[in-house]
Parts: C-alpha cells; sequence; structure tokens
C-alpha cells in the first residue's frame, strides 16, 4: 500500500514545528508508562460491568432495597425473562418498563375494587349499581391484582428472609399476605370487615414507588466497553519484503512491525523503529499536549498517532497492554467498590420486627382480655397490614425522582443513586487537571513585546505564518487571534526549518517563528526582558514561542493548558463547604504547582502515571477520607469507579462517563460544588420524609394493637387505611419543597 498519503506530504511543514513541544516540561517520560506491570491480567472485552456498577452484582441481602432483594427474582417468576436479573447484561430500562406496565394494569384492575368498596361508597356518598355476583368483585379483581403485581414482591422477599435479613420486599409482602388472606376469610365470617381496597392501593402504590425509583437509578453500565472500543480493529503489518497487509489487532503478536499512517490508532504496544511524528496520548495518560515519537520512543495501544508515519516493533498485544491494564483497574474499582443500604430499606428491617412483636402482644393481650375469637384476628390483622404505610415506600423514590430532575435541570446528570446519596459525607475532591480544570487545550496565556511592537500585530504577525499548521501551538496562536478579531498580513515564502520552526516574507522583512531550538539556530540571544518572561513562563509549566524579524527577536508568546473561568470559583465553593481539594495530573511539577497555586488548591500529585492515579485514590481513603474524584478521560476511568464518588465532566470520554457516578454535563467545575449541596438537600429530605413515615407508625401501631381500647379508642382499619392516605400525601407533598433549593454557588 503507498505510504505518502496526503496528511504525509505535508510532514516537512508540520516537522518544523517539532522544536515547540520540547520546552513545556509536560508528562512524564512516555518510557515509564508501566503498560508491562499489568500482563496477563486482561479484563473480558466482553465484560459490560453491569453486575457491578451501583452494587447490582452484590448478594441480596447487602444491597436490599437498592436491588430489591434481587430483581432477578421478580423476573424468574413472573415469565419476564427478558429482563433477567441486575447481574445480567441487560439494561435498566427494562426494569422500568417492567414496573411501569405492572402499575397501570394494576392501577385498572383496582378501580372495581375502590368502586365496589362498601366503606369508600359510604364516606364519598355514592351507590354503585348491584348486579348478580356484584359482591364478587373486589374479591375477585384483588386476587387479579394480587397475583399479577402482588406476588412479585413475595418473590422478592424470599431473598431477604434466606439471608435473615429482613427489609422493604418482606415488610411490603406480610402486610399484603396478611391482608388477602384475612380478607378472604372474611367472606365466611360475619361481621369482619375486609382489607381488599387497602390491599390494592397498597400494592398498587409500592409498584409506583419502584417504577419511580427504577427511572430514577436507570444507567448502562458500559466502561469496559467504552475501553475496548479505543483499539482497532485492525493493523497494517509490514511483511519482510516491505509490502504491507491488513490483519485484524488478535492476529498480532510480538515483535511484528507495524506501520501507523498519520490519524490511525495504535492497535499494541510498541517501540518505534522509524519515523517521527506526534501522538495524542490523552485518553490514556491524560497528558494534555500530543507526544513527540521519534525512534525508541514507546508507544501505547488506543492511542492516536497525529502528524506522521511510523514504523513500530510491537512489544505487548491483548491483555498485555497498557490498556488492558486499565480495563482490569477498572473492573477491580468496581468489584471493590463499597455498596451502601438504602435509609428505607434499614427502616423496613426495624419496622418487620416490630410488627411482628407488636402482633403478637397484640394478640396475647386481646386473648387474655376477651379470648380467642374473630376480634383477636382482626386486631392482628389490622397492626400487620398497617405496619406497612404507604408512605414508606414512596418517601426515599420520590425524592430521588425529583432530585434527579433537580439535578438535569442544573448539568447534574445522577447515573447511581447511591453516589449521590454519598456525595454528602465527601471531605476530600480530587480533580484531574487536563479537560477539568483546564480546558485540554492549549492557549495563549500571556505575551511580551519589545520596543515598536504592539502586541496584537505581533500576535497577527505570528498567526498568520502558523495559519495553515495543524500543529497543537500553532492552532493555539491562531485561535488568540481569532478571539481578538485581528485581521491577518499576507505572507509568503513560506520555509520550514525542520525540528526547530517556520520562516516567511511578510512586507519586505524575513520573519521566523520557533522556540528555543530556532535561537540556537539563528545564534540569538534574548533580551533581559525576554529572558525574564521566559524564565517565568519556565517555572509555571509554560511553553515559549518566539516573533524573530530580520534577526531580532520582537515577541515571545506563553502557552499553557488554559485554566477553565470557573475553576478558581469551584475550588473557593468546596472550601467554603469545608471541603479539601486535591489534583491529580500527568503534567510534570512546574505545570502542577502552577495550576494548583493559581486555583489555591490544598494537595496535588504530578507526574501520575494511570495507574497510578487509581492508588492515589485508595492512598487518600486509607487515610480514612470521603474521596470524590473529577475526571474525563479513560486513565481517570479507574480512579472513577475507585473512588467513594465518582463524577466525569460530560464533555470527557464516554468511558470516563460510564465509570462515574455523576455526569457534569456542563463541564463546568462549579457543578461539583452543586452536585454536593443537591446531595445534602437530598438527604435532609430523605430523612425528613422516613420521620414522616415512621412517625405515622408510631401512632397508628399502637392504636391498631388496641392500646386505648379501655377508654374506647380502637383503630378500624378503615381509619387506619385513612392514616396512610394521609401520610403518603404528607410524604409527597413534603418531597416536592426540594424543588426550591437553591443550588447556586
Amino acid at each position: 500500500m503507498p505510504e505518502n498519503t496526503p496528511q504525509e506530504r505535508k510532514e516537512p511543514r508540520r516537522a518544523a514545528h517539532e522544536g515547540h513541544a520540547e520546552h513545556g516540561g509536560h508528562g512524564a517520560p512516555m518510557d515509564q508508562t508501566g503498560h508491562e506491570d499489568h500482563a496477563g491480567h486482561a479484563a473480558p472485552m466482553d465484560h459490560t460491568g453491569h453486575a457491578e456498577h451501583a452494587g447490582h452484582g452484590a448478594p441480596m441481602d447487602q444491597t436490599g432495597h437498592e436491588d430489591h432483594a434481587g430483581h432477578g427474582a421478580l423476573m424468574d417468576h413472573t415469565g419476564d425473562e427478558e429482563h433477567a436479573g441486575h447481574g445480567a447484561n441487560v439494561s435498566h430500562v427494562g426494569h422500568e418498563q417492567l414496573f411501569r406496565r405492572r402499575f397501570w394494569v394494576s392501577l385498572v384492575l383496582s378501580i372495581p375494587v375502590l368502586l365496589y368498596s362498601e366503606m369508600l361508597q359510604h364516606y364519598l356518598g355514592f351507590t354503585m349499581p348491584a348486579f348478580a355476583a356484584s359482591q364478587w368483585i373486589g374479591p375477585l379483581f384483588s386476587l387479579i391484582v394480587f397475583a399479577y403485581g402482588g406476588v412479585p414482591f413475595v418473590r422478592m422477599a424470599i431473598p431477604e428472609l434466606r439471608s435473615r435479613q429482613p427489609g422493604m420486599m418482606t415488610l411490603i409482602s406480610l402486610a399484603i399476605t396478611v391482608a388477602l388472606v384475612y380478607s378472604l376469610a372474611t367472606l365466611m365470617i360475619p361481621s369482619t370487615e375486609p382489607f381488599f381496597w387497602e390491599l390494592v392501593t397498597l400494592i398498587d402504590i409500592m409498584l409506583l414507588g419502584h417504577w419511580i425509583e427504577m427511572r430514577s437509578v436507570r444507567q448502562a453500565s458500559g466502561a469496559l466497553d467504552e475501553l475496548a472500543r479505543l483499539m482497532p480493529d485492525t493493523a497494517e503489518r509490514l511483511r519482510p519484503d516491505g509490502s504491507s497487509e491488513q490483519v485484524s489487532v488478535q492476529a498480532l503478536r510480538e515483535g511484528d512491525l507495524l506501520l501507523i499512517r498519520p490519524g490511525a490508532g495504535v492497535p499494541a504496544d510498541g517501540r518505534v523503529e522509524e519515523g517521527e511524528s506526534e501522538v495524542n496520548e490523552a485518553m490514556i495518560t491524560g497528558e494534555s499536549r500530543p507526544v513527540s515519537k521519534e525512534p525508541g520512543a514507546e508507544v501505547i495501544a488506543g492511542t492516536i498517532n497525529d502528524t506522521g508515519s511510523l514504523r513500530v516493533r510491537v512489544t505487548a498485544v491483548g491483555d498485555r497492554t497498557a490498556l488492558a491494564g486499565i480495563m482490569r483497574l477498572v473492573e477491580d474499582a468496581q468489584q471493590s467498590k463499597s455498596r451502601t443500604q438504602v435509609l428505607a430499606d434499614r427502616a423496613a428491617g426495624w419496622l418487620f420486627y416490630i410488627a411482628l412483636g407488636a402482633a403478637v402482644l397484640t394478640a396475647i393481650a386481646w386473648t387474655i382480655a376477651i379470648g380467642f375469637n374473630v376480634q383477636v384476628i382482626e386486631r392482628v390483622a389490622t397492626v400487620l397490614v398497617i405496619a406497612c404505610p404507604h408512605a414508606l415506600g414512596l418517601a426515599v423514590p420520590l425524592v430521588v425522582a425529583i432530585t434527579t430532575a433537580l439535578g438535569a435541570r442544573n448539568g447534574i446528570l445522577v447515573r447511581d443513586r447511591r453516589a449521590l446519596e454519598t456525595a454528602r459525607l465527601i471531605d476530600t475532591v480530587i480533580f484531574d487537571k487536563t479537560g477539568t480544570l483546564t480546558r485540554g487545550e492549549f492557549g495563549v496565556v500571556q505575551m511580551i513585546t519589545t520596543d515598536g511592537w504592539e502586541q496584537d500585530r505581533a500576535l497577527a504577525l505570528t498567526a498568520a505564518i502558523e495559519g495553515d499548521s495543524e500543529h497543537t501551538m500553532a492552532r493555539a496562536i491562531v485561535r488568540a487571534a481569532q478571539d481578538r478579531s485581528l485581521p491577518l498580513p499576507p505572507v509568503t515564502s513560506f520555509e520550514a526549518i525542520k525540528g526547530r520552526g517556520v520562516q516567511a516574507q511578510t512586507d519586505g522583512h524575513t520573519v521566523y517563528v520557533g522556540g528555543p531550538r530556532l535561537l540556537e539556530a539563528l545564534a540569538l540571544d534574548l533580551t533581559p526582558e525576554l529572558a525574564e518572561f521566559t524564565a517565568r513562563a519556565s517555572a509555571q509549566g509554560q511553553s515559549v514561542i518566539y516573533l524573530i524579524q530580520d534577526k531580532e527577536i520582537v515577541a515571545g508568546l506563553a502557552l499553557a493548558d488554559v485554566i477553565r473561568a470557573e475553576s478558581r470559583k469551584a475550588v473557593a465553593g468546596l472550601h467554603d463547604m469545608g471541603i479539601r481539594v486535591a489534583m491529580l495530573t500527568g503534567d510534570s511539577e512546574a505545570v502542577a504547582k502552577a495550576v494548583a497555586d493559581e486555583l489555591g488548591i490544598d494537595q496535588y500529585f504530578s507526574e501520575v502515571l494511570p495507574e497510578d492515579k487509581d492508588g492515589k485514590v485508595a492512598q487518600l481513603q486509607s487515610e480514612g477520607r470521603r474521596v470524590a474524584m473529577v475526571g474525563d478521560g479513560v486513565n481517570d476511568a479507574p480512579a472513577l469507579t475507585r473512588a467513594d464518588v465518582g463524577i466525569a465532566i460530560g464533555s470527557g470520554t464516554d468511558v470516563a462517563i460510564e465509570s462515574a457516578g455523576i455526569i457534569l454535563v456542563k463541564s463546568n467545575p462549579q457543578d461539583v460544588v452543586r452536585a454536593i449541596a443537591l446531595s445534602r438537600a437530598s438527604y435532609r429530605k430523605m430523612i425528613q420524609n422516613l420521620v414522616w413515615a415512621t412517625g405515622y407508625n408510631v401512632i397508628a401501631l399502637p392504636l391498631a394493637a388496641g392500646v386505648l381500647a379501655p377508654v374506647g379508642i380502637v383503630l378500624s382499619p378503615a381509619v387506619g387505611a385513612l392514616f396512610m392516605s394521609l401520610s403518603t400525601i404528607i410524604v409527597a407533598l413534603n418531597a416536592q419543597l426540594l424543588r426550591r433549593e437553591q443550588l447556586g454557588v
């Protein structure tokens, strides 16, 4: 295949800028990638991480409400095998659709039960037409609702009981089963009231709560898939006779010689044997600018060749590559991620034992008082049914749904509900520098000109000379001129000075643009002012480009990764919340220190390799800190999943987003502050709702048990149902107040 592509024919002009890249001091040496440390530890490419994200693969007794003791139990026994289990390779959309379908069907089937309920007819003052067997409408439709919408809860309670950790599913199952059995028994026992309408409304409310919850926590766990997509499918392998062939990446072996064309992905780790180019390694190492490659340099699988052709000798393939090592770290981090138990499920667990205890005491007390009869059974059934208030099932899901919507309006997407719950406890936030605190692109950050030269004139002339170049720094200079709307003067006789810079003619003058190597070639010395400017810029990790006219240095331009305007406010906002701020970067000590000093960051880690980012998070966690990691690149993915809370900048690579529990869609670091504020506000509402929901039981359970019976006050099932409704209304209204929270910083 021909090698002299159009991109390569541009190479002389691009190569002239290679001298620009050597003075910023950015990034650790590429031969320190450490990719061989992960030899033989491949993460399976077909693994999507569904079993790890948000703890879906956790034992059912650990997650309870989140997994509902295993949605797989629900799916396996209801004929909806297409939605099998959280641990399966399926989307949460399936679970959401299943609960939505069951809710609407059950709600429709509940209408006849409500209409033919004697109690509701009495309280609301209406009468339904009677016909043959109309008395069986309530029992028949209640049985159907129980079988379709209630039995799944019973199925989901089985793992809770097996693990001896009863939770929400057990409590719901107890209430609806007792309500059904008792209500059916009342059909044959005179002077007793059935619980049919309470039964169907309880099932409907619980299905609604689960539907809301599934919609709120819906997520797709494809972090490892996104990592795998970085690898090209094919490679161009060179034969001994110099010809080339297209082969699959799986066919590559160590020692193969590959041709990496401009714009192509690197299919395997290797060492450059011939050619010079720049390679974009940001998606792997986090280095903000392309890294120059020449014979002897290492290249990493999954990175993108930029400017020239490279001949690379393969040193690692498949599961021995650095990318495979990162995939292994992501998988390990997912598996080791702590799993928190939902507040409502804890309350339900305690309430289950309280309800059983209250039912036993009620049975004993009433039997002693009046002897064992139908009234005793009614009291016990009332206690067990009332023990599961509608409000407790909605207390958390309603807050979650509103929190999710409120976050979305503020540019905060919640992929993992427990990540948002944990965010309120965060005491340390680690930012990845490149693409998070900075824009991930070079810009002109300061300039200096000699007497007789205005900055706009110098910038316009430099941009005119660099106009056609695709070099990162050249594009930054052109962009700076465009931002100032500067007209560019005409230039002619462009000529590249390989490895040093460029020269051209303008208005009868010979002009040059380049770095320190260009000054050496032209035997030029810096003036004291320019030398001071250069020293100051170098100390801050900035690269300096010089404009030279007629062998006289007339301007210096310092370029660096541009810090986002919002970063300083974000750091200050976190400090106001009592949160410590740290920074991780693959850049040099000088660059890291300059950014940290400018933003007021408490702690920074420089020259951090991809696999070490994960370790830095673990290090802070070992010190007892609750850590949130904010990043945007593939190299951030292990750290994002290892952290207590992973927060991805939305403009980042897909894998970073897939590895995070919270996504900032506007790429604004200030949204980290908003996310934590939202977490704290959400938690307050959850606690308030749980207090309301359980407070109902504090009052209703003793009354249902009959503690005030000696003074003539006995809570009937009908009044208990009204209390249920009141508690639910209070919880719903209180959750709506969350919409008034101000998250601005």
